[in-house]
């Protein structure tokens, strides 16, 4: 018991350590932190549910067969989106880059909350309307700030974190995402803007 209370109180290096050394539980334990981030970040990025699930299992593929550890200061948390960021690049390099949304966008946002999965039908179509605006405003910002908000908002990263995964100075991604914020306050806050944006 003594064991698993370790387990789950280290670090993501001591685990992916001991993941390393046999402790399979180590590996259990660093996945379900991140697992859910770092999907989402790739789907929003993406825009295709199936290259996201294909880039994820790519991604905890390549760190657990890979021998290295992450470089200098930087986290397990910047490193492991780092790897996902530059199979996805790879990715749109040898089959060309394609945008385009999902319908499984909206269990990427929402988490367990599925269409159908809600008993009153009035509750759903409004939350259907707002995954819809908001799929429309992520779908209208350019592509840099799409990707620092997703990696501030899923991936849980500082701004630091993300101007060196990104390899932008510090003060590029804080505006990036000023920017992106604005602009999806915007669309989000006028409904008529977002319903132009998707028609």
């Amino acid at each position: 018991m003594n064991d698993v209370n370790a387990t789950l109180t280290d670090d993501d290096a001591s685990l992916l350590r001991r993941y390393r050394n046999g402790d399979a539980e180590a590996f259990g334990v660093l996945y379900a932190r991140h697992r859910l981030g770092l999907y989402r970040f790739l789907c929003g990025l993406s825009g295709d549910a199936s290259l996201a699930e294909e880039i994820f299992q790519e991604t905890w593929l390549n760190l657990i067969r890979s021998d290295s550890e992450q470089r200098g200061q930087a986290s397990f948390k910047t490193w492991l989106y780092q790897i996902a960021r530059n199979r996805l690049i790879d990715h749109w390099r040898k089959h060309g880059r394609q945008q385009g949304r999902e319908e499984t966008f909206d269990e990427v946002l929402h988490g367990d909350a599925l269409p159908g999965s809600s008993p009153d039908p009035e509750r759903e179509l409004s939350l259907s309307q707002d995954q819809q605006r908001l799929r429309a405003a992520l779908d209208e910002l350019p592509g840099e700030q799409r990707e620092v908000f997703l990696l501030r908002a899923h991936g849980d990263l500082e701004l630091t974190e993300i101007a060196e995964l990104t390899r932008t100075p510090a003060e590029t991604v804080k505006s990036r995402l000023r920017y992106a914020l604005q602009k999806l306050r915007r669309l989000l806050a006028d409904p008529a803007a977002a319903e132009e944006v998707s028609a």
